[in-house]
């Protein structure tokens, strides 16, 4: 066998074979109180990576939270294409694409350490949710699997920081559904002694979290479309050009078919209980056009003219919202709801808060923004937070939510040595 030190730079040798290399630098990072951390996330939406740089101080139920740092960083429109396209790709697709999202995200991560006036060297951590390309939830006897790509070993080689990521996979590996996994972030940043909140996050998929300050009644599950099926008709209807229907302007110009939301909100997914957890599978193109067909039938939705469009949206608008309001019946009744605190894109679509708030009075619906967060920051902040977590070696998931058999800490680690 040869002998590495007589083929390797000596330099290099040191630096990625020191004994204990790898240990010193995680022990270094964990026995810190305070670190910087990167949180990076990509939606069902597919449409930009979420960048937020977090200061976290402690961890557990002694953990705070601050955001220095937000962006959005759209992906180039070739790639946004072929993330549309990766559920029907073949494998060296696949594979080539994963190495170009963590690219991407790479890039994201770097960007937003730059915004904040800091170095790469300044952080301690990135923690990456990922893409998801397939997500299928537990069903009767048969485990769940999920897929999310962006190879983390990219992102940490190129910033040089140590990258957490592949979440999901722990939970659906002790039997859960590996989704929603913000609700632990939820009660750790969220929870009040004196009544129950409701974390609604409304991005591709719409999910609650049901907080109050005991942890074990915390529940949480995804409700259904979110932005999901408006972005899908926007992007169809446009044939590409557009990506989204911004504020909700074409949807507040059109008139709801009341007979189309309640023939779709019959779909069983809606009367399943919880544990439960969907994706663009379950509400993503197919759900689209059969929402169109049941408006216009016989008719596709490039086919419609501008205002049958409109209907189209409103229509979807009104199944977010109503589906939202009505998974509310699964959730504990005592302490009742005192609020419901939104976040994700959707807080931005009118016709979806306007039509939520009309399905939720008199509860009051309120942004993130008014609680100290950026609303669309949530979701990379959460994720910057359970990489926090999971560098600690504490559960990230809560098994009343994901049906999990048992506690699991949550991801993979790429240390960029």
């Amino acid at each position: 066998m040869t002998d590495a030190s007589s083929t390797w730079p000596a330099e290099k040798l040191a630096r990625v074979a020191a004994p204990g290399r790898l240990v010193e630098r995680l022990s270094a990072i964990a026995s810190r109180r305070e670190r910087l951390v990167v949180g990076l996330s990509s939606g069902t939406s597919f449409d930009g990576i979420d960048a937020a740089l977090v200061r976290t101080i402690e961890w557990g139920p002694s953990l705070e939270a601050e955001l220095l740092a937000f962006i959005c960083v759209p992906f180039e429109p070739k790639l946004s294409r072929r993330i549309a396209a990766a559920p029907s790709a073949f494998a060296p697709e696949i594979t080539r694409l994963s190495f170009d999202i963590g690219e991407a995200f790479a890039a994201a991560a770097l960007s937003v350490i730059g915004i904040a006036e800091r170095a790469p060297s300044d952080v301690d951590l990135i923690g990456s949710h990922g893409q998801t390309i397939s997500h299928i939830p537990p069903e009767g006897d048969r485990r769940g699997a999920t897929l999310q790509i962006g190879e983390a070993d990219v992102i940490a080689r190129r910033t040089g920081i140590p990258t957490i990521a592949d979440f999901r996979t722990a939970d659906v590996a002790a039997g859960g559904s590996g989704a929603p996994l913000i609700p632990y972030v939820d009660w750790l940043l969220f929870w009040e002694s004196d009544e129950a909140r409701l974390l609604l996050n409304i991005g591709g998929i719409a999910n609650v979290s049901y907080v109050v300050d005991d942890l074990t009644r915390v529940r949480a599950f995804d409700t259904g479309p979110g932005n999901g099926l408006v972005d899908e008709i926007v992007r169809t209807a446009s044939r590409g050009a557009r990506a989204f229907d911004k504020g909700g302007a074409r949807a507040l110009r059109g008139t709801v078919s009341e007979e189309a939301v309640a023939r779709f909100l019959e779909r069983p997914y809606f009367a399943a209980p919880p544990p439960k957890s969907t994706g663009k599978e379950t509400f993503g193109p197919e759900a689209a056009r059969e929402l169109a067909d049941s408006i216009f039938p016989g008719r596709r939705i490039e086919e419609l003219a501008e205002g049958e469009a409109d209907d189209l949206l409103a229509t979807a608008a009104a199944v977010t919202a109503r589906s939202i309001a009505g998974a509310l019946a699964f959730l504990p009744s005592d302490p009742p709801i005192s609020r419901v605190i939104v976040s994700g894109g959707g807080l931005h679509n009118r016709a979806i808060m306007l039509g939520l708030a009309a399905a939720l009075d008199p509860v009051p619906v309120e942004s993130l923004e008014a609680h100290g967060l950026d609303p669309d920051a949530k979701e990379a902040v959460g994720f910057a937070i359970l990489a926090n977590e999971a560098l600690m070696g504490l559960p990230g998931n809560l098994t009343a939510v994901t049906g999990a058999e048992t506690p699991a800490v949550l991801g993979k680690l790429s240390i960029g040595l």
